[in-house]
């Protein structure tokens, strides 16, 4: 019996870590819209959390110290590139739309993936139920103030759902590479894809001392942080479990978004993501395992 006291604190790790990683990113993005989009715009704001998340995971992983093959050099690039427009798109989309309800829209890229992989009848139902909750909210769901959602703000949250799931199709041609060289390797591609358009857009407010500091912490709170724990998780649990959890990520933005942003949504809109959610838990929840010798390719 004088194991079991040790065994629930070690069982709590896994959930505290991806509550911690959903919790950060929810309020680093938060706080990126507070304080960042009103002096560099959604351009500037990615062009700096992309930027310094390359910096911070270049110095943490150092991944010149791999080698590369010229065919995971070209494949690091398609997932580095498809990571920046991914990040340029949401942060478009927070621009017009509620945080909680662009990342509900988001999950449709990778819902989409999960589902085209499987085939499944049952992932039918995962599908029917997606779509559902995203038909609250596209044709006619009700934005802030009981107005219509802004369809060019959802219009870039369907972009940045796009680019999650090709970011997920190219992820795993780097599943073979330790899961530190090739995020690194692929936010330095895709600062590459997005300074450009930041600085277009910014020019030299990009530079002011105040801007930069918020950008960093942004950046280590949005990235560093989240993928530390998410990889501390990952571990611990099987893929199917971690994908059940981290699908608490739309419920845990629109409740930051309501406390730190002053976002209200409306009974429908957390129905919407209600319906989303539950689609992302089911179809984690009932995803085929694949054999043990696939599961350690990204270790």
């Amino acid at each position: 019996m004088s194991s079991h006291p040790g065994r629930a604190p070690a069982a709590l790790i896994p959930f505290l870590a991806v509550l911690g990683a959903v919790t950060a990113l929810g309020l680093g993005t938060s706080w990126a819209k507070h304080a960042l989009f009103p002096a560099v715009g959604a351009q500037g704001t990615t062009a700096l959390r992309v930027g310094f998340s390359a910096l911070l995971l270049l110095a943490i992983w150092r991944p010149w110290r791999w080698p590369l093959r010229r065919g995971d050099a070209r494949a690091v690039v398609l997932y580095g590139a498809t990571l920046g427009l991914m990040n340029l798109s949401f942060y478009m989309a927070l621009r017009t739309i509620p945080f909680g309800l662009a990342v509900a829209i988001e999950f449709a890229g990778p819902l989409t993936v999960a589902v085209l992989s499987s085939r499944r009848a049952l992932d039918f139902v995962w599908v029917a139920l997606a779509a559902a909750g995203l038909s609250l909210l596209l044709p006619v769901g009700q934005g802030l103030g009981g107005s219509t959602l802004d369809p060019v703000g959802v219009l870039w949250a369907l972009a940045a759902a796009t680019c999650w799931g090709l970011y997920i199709v190219f992820g795993k041609r780097l599943g073979h590479l330790h899961a530190g060289h090739s995020v690194a390797l692929g936010l330095s591609v895709a600062a590459l894809v997005v300074l450009p358009v930041g600085v277009a857009h910014a020019g030299a407010a990009l530079l002011a001392p105040g801007v930069l500091l918020v950008g960093l912490c942004v950046a280590a709170i949005s990235s560093a942080i989240p993928i530390s724990l998410e990889m501390v998780a990952l571990k611990r649990l099987p893929k199917e479990a971690f994908g059940i959890m981290i699908s608490m990520e739309p419920a845990v933005a629109a409740l930051l978004a309501l406390g730190l942003l002053g976002e209200r949504l409306s009974f429908t809109q957390w129905l919407a993501i209600a319906l989303v959610m539950g689609a992302s838990v089911g179809c984690a929840a009932t995803a085929r395992r694949r054999p043990s010798a696939a599961e350690g390719v990204a270790a």
